[in-house]
């Protein structure tokens, strides 16, 4: 069963351009800063350390000491909390503070360089460019592909497509479910688009994969267009979909929503899966 809440249809009259600020603040990519947070971090912690030594040795005629644990543990603290003041999404704040920890970590395990290699390969293939897209990898749940279900035709044909498609779980449920469905997805990162296009073809899916990025798409082409990305890429999704997406079509966001833009109606899962917001275009 679903919750089904009608809300006010969207005015995109009312649309909000972006504020001055807000271009400002997106003039510098988030991998960039999170850089330059993290040579402030080490900097003001140095200073700090050697303001202290002066004054302990002046006053106190005594040497402060520190160990390189205790100097990494307050660059990461510094550097996490550089990252709150700077407005950062939440995640890059345990990045920052995990990062020097896990630097400090390697080097007190005699870890085999073929392992590094490895886990660098691994990671990339997998997050790929979330440093600028700022959309991290993380699959949605089977309470999201069956409420989205019923909002597609069992008698027509359509065309769904999965922007940021994962592992291609979304897709190949939708494509069993409703076979004159087309449906497919687009994933930017090498790892997961690798694994969904096995996938597909052990399972003898219909859905179909591409890798690439979802920007380079024309929205025009399709019914549906479902997307579980994160809150800084709503903005820009909202005005490509404003100008390609072809009345009567549906722009789907789980679990995030679009600023001053109330979506046509919300659909809530029933297994705790995040909440489902559907905007029909005019």
């Amino acid at each position: 069963m679903l919750n089904l809440q009608v809300n006010r249809p969207a005015n995109i009259n009312d649309w909000q351009v972006e504020t001055n600020q807000t271009r400002k603040n997106s003039r510098i990519k988030p991998a960039s800063l999170a850089l330059l947070l993290q040579i402030t971090s080490v900097s003001i912690v140095f200073l700090m350390l050697w303001a202290a030594h002066q004054l302990t040795q002046r006053y106190f005629n005594h040497n402060l000491q520190l160990s390189i644990f205790q100097f990494v543990f307050m660059h990461a603290i510094t550097s996490s909390f550089l990252s709150y003041l700077f407005k950062q999404a939440y995640w890059w704040r345990w990045i920052h503070f995990a990062f020097p920890l896990a630097i400090w970590l390697s080097m007190q395990i005699e870890v085999k360089s073929e392992v590094y290699l490895a886990c660098f390969i691994t990671t990339a293939s997998l997050f790929w460019t979330t440093f600028r897209s700022q959309v991290p990898f993380f699959p949605s749940r089977p309470g999201a592909w069956q409420a989205i279900e019923p909002l597609i035709s069992q008698t027509k044909p359509s065309r769904i497509i999965d922007i940021g498609s994962g592992l291609g779980d979304m897709s190949m449920y939708i494509a069993k479910q409703r076979p004159l469905c087309q449906s497919e997805g687009i994933e930017i990162a090498p790892l997961p688009f690798i694994i969904s296009k096995l996938r597909a073809l052990l399972k003898r899916s219909a859905a179909k994969f591409k890798l690439g990025n979802y920007n380079d798409l024309n929205f025009g082409d399709y019914d549906i267009v479902f997307a579980y990305l994160s809150p800084v890429a709503m903005l820009p999704l909202w005005k490509k979909a404003q100008i390609e997406m072809k009345s009567g079509s549906l722009l789907i966001s789980l679990e995030f929503e679009i600023n001053d833009i109330s979506p046509t109606f919300v659909l809530t899962p029933q297994d705790q899966s995040p909440t489902l917001y559907i905007w029909r275009m005019p």
